[in-house]
């Protein structure tokens, strides 16, 4: 990976979580082999990685007409809470800019080069590009489909089992990848389960790491509500925190009603193709209605196959424990298929692997 670039995007990394609705941009300005500056955005309202770059060659007294800009993501061509940054390129005399990717917006996508273009800089497109594109995996999630992020996660022994064949699940895992599970929670503005999963291991889906933060909204998918008074933690003692998706028929059933008169959040969902719920427009609502930019699917393997048919999971955290099942009846990492042959298998790229604790973390994102 190209070295000014590769910093940037490290850059661009520090502030994952905190730019919402903008996407993390890095940005190094070099001369030679020299980095002289470096800017990431931080938030909204705050000044862009750009801009700041720039910034900090002045205060150092750079000459920069002598500069070549690295930038993750096309510089933007429009005025929002901030100027444009193409004109704070083209106002500073940069004669070089290499850009990671080009904005996903397909409305302004190749605006800002084409405008630095128009105004004599040197501009190149593409570098270390499919880097870049991962660091905005979530912008693109939102401006694109209007959608929150989604990372799935599924904790599974060596031979592939999430749980024994009676459901036992309680744990797959070590202590420590418990652990990071809490922080990812935390990073989180929902946790998502299936109905089954919520039926079985009546879960908490709350937050409990060491380092604090929000408490997530607990979200279930399931065609059969639960009842008020059925003995369910997210319904007893976090009603006002729960958001159910479920089939129009079952929003508007007396269930739902008593549900709705505790707190409880229930939106009707349409069916698919598939005789199943339109995940999709759920995620929209949560996405749109609630806020949530990101947020975590502990669903089990059923769940998380829907989502990745759909193209719905942006990420996947595959914790694998070293321990065999050995018993085909065991519940499986994903499920819900029928296919006939390798080639109908959905691709997947590893993004990194890691030991935590005794238990292997592998991270994916989609072919």
């Amino acid at each position: 990976m190209t070295r000014p670039m590769l910093l940037a995007i490290q850059l661009a990394e520090q502030a994952k979580g905190r730019t919402a609705p903008n996407p993390c941009v890095g940005a190094v300005l070099t001369k030679g082999g020299i980095t002289a500056a470096v800017g990431w955005h931080k938030g909204p309202g705050l000044p862009h990685a750009e801009v700041e770059a720039l910034s900090q060659a002045r205060d150092k007294g750079w000459d920069l007409t002598e500069l070549t800009l690295w930038v993750t993501l096309e510089p933007c061509n429009h005025h929002g809470r901030t100027p444009p940054c193409t004109q704070a390129v083209i106002d500073a005399g940069i004669p070089r800019v290499v850009i990671g990717t080009l904005d996903p917006n397909p409305d302004v996508a190749g605006g800002g080069a084409k405008r630095l273009k128009e105004h004599g800089v040197q501009v190149e497109i593409g570098e270390e590009e499919q880097a870049c594109l991962d660091l905005i995996a979530d912008f693109r999630a939102w401006a694109l489909e209007s959608r929150p992020l989604v990372r799935l996660k599924l904790a599974a022994t060596l031979d592939g089992r999430i749980a024994a064949r009676g459901g036992h699940s309680a744990w797959v895992t070590g202590e420590q990848a418990r652990q990071r599970v809490q922080d990812m929670r935390a990073a989180s503005q929902a946790v998502l389960v299936g109905g089954g999963t919520m039926r079985a291991d009546n879960p908490r889906l709350t937050n409990r790491s060491v380092h604090g933060g929000r408490q997530p909204l607990a979200v279930v998918l399931t065609t059969r509500l639960p009842n008020v008074g059925e003995d369910l933690f997210v319904v007893r003692e976090r009603p006002g925190e729960l958001v159910i998706l479920t089939s129009l028929q079952q929003a508007e059933s007396e269930a739902a009603s008593k549900l709705c008169s505790r707190g409880v959040r229930i939106f009707g969902l349409a069916g698919d193709k598939s005789g199943g719920l339109d995940v999709r427009s759920g995620l929209h609502r949560l996405y749109t209605d609630l806020g949530c930019t990101e947020i975590l699917c502990e669903g089990g393997g059923r769940l998380g196959m829907e989502l990745m048919q759909a193209g719905l999971a942006d990420e996947l955290h595959l914790v694998l424990a070293p321990k065999v099942l050995g018993d085909e009846g065991g519940v499986s990492v994903a499920s819900g298929r029928r296919v006939q042959s390798m080639d109908q298998a959905l691709g997947w790229r590893l993004i990194s692997h890691e030991q935590v604790g005794s238990d292997l973390w592998l991270v994916y994102r989609p072919a």
